[in-house]
């Protein structure tokens, strides 16, 4: 009997309507979109600006997106997962809400949450349900709010960040197909330059604390721009020294969308050329767990089997890491 892979079978994508442009953001803050485009690649983000719709809205959509694309029947899902940074509320789950809501009834669920690498982390999670032999159908969705806990007054995190969602469909191959091979890494002394102090449970939120914005994204933009460029190219890097691959065998790098000169800096360590390289920072800007599955959804029509993905995040906490997966079927 052939060993079982997880293969990435189905795929799907959702962004809200309204877009934040630079110019738009001239009018709010100290800022251009020469600095802006220049330092990130930015030029817009998409924004749920709706009362009352959360995380759960934008995984809804995305998972709904590849349910109708790929017409699995929701019912035989068994497992359901959505990474995030930004859940629906405290306590309750945001990932059992999307499956119900999605009719994914049988499933069972759970949120995973590792800052910008949590999509890539649930990629290890959910290979390994499908590579058990015990489950056949895992859904994958990478869903950020990131919106709701930016300040809009602060140059430094809000002309980066964008909402929206990605899903994937995980699925038992016995072709050689799927995910071959992960180098996952965390450390948490970097925990301070890029988080959100208070509304934890160390910092339970106050009236001051929401006053002067520590509720809301605080980054040290140096600190965490050395620490990305460093960190992913050189996991990148690893995962192919231990695949034996050079350039000329890789068909694409799924790079996590923070920062356009992270990601050349990525593409530049492997010797990738930019057409290998996915690429849609500018339309969305960084959306956190959903850069990786949102490049799968607008990539999906170029991909063929048999491709060649190193994926490859970094992301608060510290978390980072690369995969190495073989694509599965054509568009």
């Amino acid at each position: 009997m052939s060993k079982i892979s997880a293969a990435i079978t189905a795929v799907g994508g959702y962004v809200p309507d309204y877009v934040l442009t630079n110019k738009m953001l001239e009018g709010m803050v100290d800022t251009n979109d020469e600095w802006i485009t220049t330092r990130t690649g930015i030029k817009e983000r998409r924004i749920l600006k709706e009362d009352g719709k959360g995380t759960s809205y934008l995984a809804i959509k995305a998972a709904q997106n590849l349910i109708d694309k790929s017409g699995v029947n929701p019912k035989d899902i068994e497992l359901v997962i959505v990474a995030t940074a930004t859940p629906d509320m405290k306590a309750a789950s945001t990932s059992a809400y999307t499956a119900t809501q999605i009719g994914a009834t049988n499933a069972f669920s759970f949120d995973l949450e590792a800052a910008c690498s949590s999509f890539l982390y649930g990629m290890s999670v959910a290979a390994r349900y499908i590579e058990s032999g015990k489950y056949k159908k895992v859904l994958l969705i990478g869903a950020d709010k990131n919106s709701s806990m930016i300040n809009y007054e602060d140059r430094a995190t809000c002309i980066i960040f964008g909402d929206g969602a990605g899903a994937v469909l995980f699925e038992p191959n016995q072709e050689g197909f799927g995910l071959q091979d992960e180098y996952l890494r965390s450390d948490g002394s970097g925990r301070e330059f890029l988080q959100a102090t208070y509304g934890g449970s160390s910092y339970p939120s106050t009236p001051e604390a929401i006053k002067e914005h520590k509720h809301q994204v605080f980054q040290d933009g140096k600190t965490v721009f050395k620490n990305a460029v460093f960190n992913m190219a050189d996991v990148a890097v690893k995962i192919l020294d231990r695949n034996n691959l050079t350039t000329k065998d890789i068909s694409w790098l799924v790079a996590h969308q923070a920062n356009k000169r992270i990601i050349d800096a990525t593409a530049n360590r492997i010797e990738l050329q930019e057409d290998k390289v996915m690429m849609n920072i500018e339309k969305y800007g960084n959306t956190t767990s959903a850069t990786l599955p949102l490049l799968l959804n607008d990539y999906e029509s170029q991909l063929k089997k048999g491709d060649n993905l190193i994926f490859a995040a970094f992301g608060g906490g510290f978390t980072w890491g690369s995969i190495y997966l073989k694509w599965a079927y054509n568009s």
